[in-house]
């Protein structure tokens, strides 16, 4: 049983969701917990999209500074891998992955949101990277995921001044792609995921991993794992449904088995 972190799986969608009030300060415990739930996830059939939640007040504040604070520099040289793996464990949930962002997404919060797929914030929503104002910088990804997400120059500028950006700039500089009112914020996020629920599940994982992988290299290569994700896709019985349906009953009408 875990305490500050669970995994709520409802017709088809996973609800990863952060519980450790008032703020859901991202401490050791939670990091790990984040880990298991994001291996969770990936692995069970039963769940083919995934929300990531924080509840109604807040999605994550950031690190827990106080546990931080009495770290030395070799402390955090051996716990440094492993904050930046548990986030990425939840990047590479190998289904299609949304973030509902309430209130503050600070530091850590806004790194772990950065994980997601596509963010959908309420309008109340404040998101940021104020590592600079405590003397460091982000470290569970946020200078590199952040830069690729809204382009160099823009995230050199909040990491540099570590300010805060509302719901609408947010949206402005594609740091998250849609703004709702903050009591329909997660409600927004499982409609989102719900449409992935009975969809080909191995194509959609073919395409995650064909953007994820293509983007960290060079466009040649990127191509060539493009290409193998397509051709490994004819191996599945949902490409055979898919065509067989497209063929005798025209477009959007398949039903797939995740096979």
């Amino acid at each position: 049983m875990t305490e500050f972190v669970h995994l709520e799986v409802t017709d088809g969608v996973g609800t990863i969701r952060l519980d450790r009030p008032p703020m859901n300060a991202l401490n050791e415990q939670v990091q790990e917990e984040i880990r298991g739930a994001a291996a969770e996830a990936g692995g069970r059939d039963d769940v083919r999209a995934v929300v990531l939640w924080g509840g109604d007040k807040v999605f994550a504040a950031g690190a827990d500074i106080k546990e931080m604070a009495d770290m030395s520099y070799t402390d955090m040289v051996k716990r440094s891998g492993a904050l930046q793996s548990s986030f990425s464990a939840v990047a590479r949930i190998p289904k299609p992955v949304v973030a509902a962002v309430t209130g503050y997404a600070l530091g850590g919060g806004c790194e772990l949101a950065l994980c997601a797929d596509i963010r959908i914030a309420a309008d109340n929503a404040k998101l940021g990277q104020p590592e600079m104002l405590l003397g460091i910088i982000p470290g569970a990804g946020g200078t590199q995921r952040l830069a690729r997400l809204v382009g160099p120059a823009k995230a050199k500028e909040l990491i540099f001044t570590g300010r805060f950006v509302g719901a609408d700039e947010a949206l402005s500089i594609g740091l998250v792609d849609k703004v709702v009112p903050a009591e329909g914020v997660y409600h927004a996020a499982v409609a989102w995921a719900s449409v992935f629920a009975h969809g080909p599940a191995y194509a959609l994982r073919a395409a995650k991993e064909a953007i994820d992988r293509g983007l960290e290299t060079d466009l040649e290569t990127g191509l060539e794992i493009e290409r193998q994700q397509f051709a490994a896709l004819f191996a599945t019985e949902d490409r055979t449904e898919g065509m067989r349906s497209f063929v005798e009953d025209g477009p959007g009408k398949a039903t797939f088995e995740g096979r």
